[in-house]
Formats: C-alpha cells, structure tokens, sequence
C-alpha cells in the first residue's frame, strides 16, 4: 500500500459545454501527494477546480487524462472510498428527517454494525455541537448546522480520510472555532483531512500543507510555514515604549545594516474581536445564571 493517503498525478479533466460541444479544460495537469495525518488545504478562487479535483478522486467523475489512489487503490475501484468520508460543497439532506435520524441513515449506508450505529450517531452530533438540535428536523437547520450535520454523516463510520469542500461556507466565527479544533482533534487521531476552501485566511492555522489553483492549474505547493514565511525579516511587537524609545529603536536597526521595512500599530483580526466580545458575553451571561 502507497505511504500516501491521497496521489494525484497528472490529472486533467474536459467538459464539454454548449451546443456545439467546445471542450472546456476545468483541470489541467494537476500532480499532488498527501501524506497520513495531514490536514493539506486546496485553495483557489471560485472556478479554479478544486471541487472537480476532489470529485475525480472521489470517481464521481472520469478523468480526461491522468489517474489518482486513495491509500494506494485507485478510485477506479469502489475499494477506495471504504476509508473516506465525504462532505460535497453544497449538500442536500432529507428536510423531514431529524438529525438523529439524518446521521444514523448514513451510517446505515456506510454498512456500520447496527449494535454501533446509535452510540456512534451521539458522540459525532456532540463533536459536531449538535446534540441539542438532534430531535429537530433537518429543514428547520440554519446554513451553519447542515454544514455541521455534514461533517457528522462524514465521521459517522470512522473513516480514516475526511474530504472536505467547503467546510466552513456560511459557518460564523464561532463555528468556524468549533470546526477548526474538531479537526484539529482529528488529526491527533491520526487521520487525515483534506479540504478545499476560497476562504485563504481561515484555513492558514488548520492545514499543515496547502495547494493553490486557478485556472484548473497548480500554482504552488508546499509547507504552510515555509510559504508563508517572509525571508531575512522579523517582526518584533513592544508596548509601553514612548516615540522616543521607537526613534532609537530605528537609528539602532539602522546603525547596524537593517532597515525598518514597515510599523504599524497592532490589531486585532475581525474574527478575534468578535470571539473575543461574544466569549465574554456569554460568561457574563452564565455568571448571572450562577447567581440565581
């Protein structure tokens, strides 16, 4: 078996499109490897065939040229999707059912022992933060709780590689947190995840490994530190310093061989600030109840 949870080489796929059946190339040579235990992000604007890269490894298409194994078995073969689960970019689940029910008919599909199935439905709707809306219909879920209802049907029969796109569309800040360490506790587990996003800023602190695409193409691969890390200079953050202190601080850069490239004041990210309020806010709110 292939050290690889996931080898892409060389795939390409066409699509046909309009009535005169002009071939549209949506992925174009794309080669990549995902080891175990990784969480590895493909990124890309909306168009760029991140989605069509997962559906081919995922043979829910054929590819034009090109081939692609899961745990080192093509996804030709039915075999490859046994470890895998799978969260599509715009899931459609049955709106009469609840989520309960919802969880335990994919476990079902999954061929989960039926001794196995009700236990198992709790704990990922808990991971998921979804017990409390376990009895609730599924229709009456806001965009948040289907994206985490899906990534629960995705858990539910243990797989060993999770295959996400779009994880987080339409999830807040506070999902996006809760999201972040269910995979991150995942990954401790050793599995492996690979998701696909537009949304580059979110993904930066989760993925160990990132891709990014445009155009069907592979732009650039690689560690996230190593690409994101600017080379020969350092930020180093101070407070309580006067502007005087800041002057001397320049003149001494400079007195030896550097420059001040750029300083601003520091800031927090959006996300940051709203978690930041609304965390409060509800231990405030949770400290009043202890009162009475």
């Amino acid at each position: 078996m292939s050290a690889s949870a996931v080898s892409i080489s060389h795939l390409s796929k066409d699509f046909r499109v309009g009535m005169r059946g002009v071939k549209l190339r949506a992925v174009d040579g794309v080669s990549l490897e995902i080891e175990k235990n990784q969480i590895f992000g493909l990124l890309g604007p909306n168009g760029s065939g991140k989605s069509t890269v997962m559906k081919l490894l995922l043979g829910l298409l054929e590819p034009t040229a090109g081939q692609c194994a899961i745990f080192g078995i093509g996804s030709h073969d039915i075999a490859s999707r046994k470890e895998v689960g799978f969260l599509p970019e715009a899931p459609y689940f049955h709106k009469f059912l609840t989520g309960t029910e919802l969880v335990e008919y994919y476990a079902k599909l999954c061929a989960m022992p039926r001794s196995k199935i009700a236990e198992r439905t709790r704990e990922v709707l808990a991971w998921v933060g979804l017990e409390n809306a376990a009895a609730r219909k599924v229709g009456t879920y806001s965009k948040g709780m289907l994206q985490r209802i899906g990534v629960a049907q995705a858990l539910v029969h243990d797989p060993q590689l999770l295959v996400l796109d779009e994880p987080t569309a339409g999830v807040d800040p506070i999902g996006f947190e809760r999201m972040a360490t269910l995979l991150m506790e995942l990954k401790r587990a050793g599995k492996t995840i690979f998701l696909c996003s537009h949304l580059l800023a979110q993904v930066e602190t989760l993925c160990d490994r990132i891709a990014i695409m445009d155009r069907g193409k592979l732009v650039i691969e690689g560690a996230v530190d190593v690409l994101l890390d600017v080379q020969q200079q350092e930020r180093i953050v101070v407070e309580n310093v006067s502007a005087a202190v800041a002057r001397q601080i320049r003149v001494l850069v400079e007195q030896q061989g550097g420059s001040v490239v750029h300083s601003e004041a520091v800031r927090l990210s959006l996300d940051a600030l709203f978690l930041q309020h609304v965390h409060a806010s509800v231990q405030s709110t949770e400290h009043d109840k202890a009162q009475w």
